[in-house]
């Protein structure tokens, strides 16, 4: 056998027993979750108005807005937790979906402006919606909680689903009558903060004293462990 022939065998044999080594391991997946009361929630509220007028829809709905705004900073509510998000202007059509052939036409303008609000006191935050709907706030989107700071959660969460990615492969392997080796490689997929119940979409029949139940927030982190057998 010349060198090339014995070092192409030497790599061969190389790779088979790599291979061989490789399909010697037990892979796993785990979830870990983590529940905790919220610190913190984000509602998303604005302002809507029609006018015969585009302008005079969109003078309305910014001066609404604008009072809204203010009002929040009353409140303490800092500049870093209020963004925009959506402004737009609409028209609205008589005749647009009738048979008689008439041209539909232009009756009047649509005006919107919605904004994001993160309230970190959530013992303000029925106040704070009263507040912002008696300044001329009717387009409730939606009221979700969270935590400020996830990253604790989510590392108890991780350690929960590694002790149970572990706990799995130990009782396979011990199913399988092998002997469980050393970790070889691990992968994480972090699920994020969830509400436990679902999120409450908010409409003008909740104005007065809204009543709000922040409940609990749930942190997931999911990971994929793979582990060697030993011989």
């Amino acid at each position: 056998m010349n060198k090339i022939a014995f070092l192409a065998a030497a790599l061969s044999i190389s790779a088979a027993g790599l291979a061989h080594a490789e399909e010697r391991r037990i892979t796993v997946d785990a979830a870990g979750t983590v529940q905790s009361v919220p610190d913190m929630a984000t509602i998303t509220l604005g302002v809507t108005n029609e006018d015969a007028q585009a302008s005079n829809a969109m003078q309305a709905t910014s001066d609404a807005v604008a009072q809204v705004l203010s009002r929040l900073q009353e409140l303490g509510i800092d500049a870093r937790d209020v963004q925009t998000r959506d402004v737009s202007l609409s028209p609205v059509w008589n005749n647009r979906n009738n048979n008689s052939g008439e041209r539909p036409e232009i009756s009047g303008f649509v005006a919107s402006n919605r904004v994001f609000v993160r309230v970190r006191d959530l013992s303000q935050l029925g106040s704070i919606m009263d507040a912002v709907i008696q300044d001329g706030a009717n387009d409730f989107g939606g009221l979700s909680f969270g935590v400020q700071d996830p990253k604790p959660l989510e590392a108890q969460a991780r350690a929960n689903a590694v002790a149970e990615a572990t706990a799995k492969a130990e009782q396979l392997a011990q199913a399988a009558n092998v002997t469980l080796g050393p970790v070889q490689e691990i992968s994480e997929q972090v699920g994020g903060v969830r509400p436990v119940a679902a999120m409450r979409e908010y409409n003008m029949a909740d104005a007065g004293s809204v009543p709000v139940a922040g409940g609990e927030v749930s942190v997931s982190v999911t990971v994929t462990m793979e582990f060697e057998i030993s011989e």
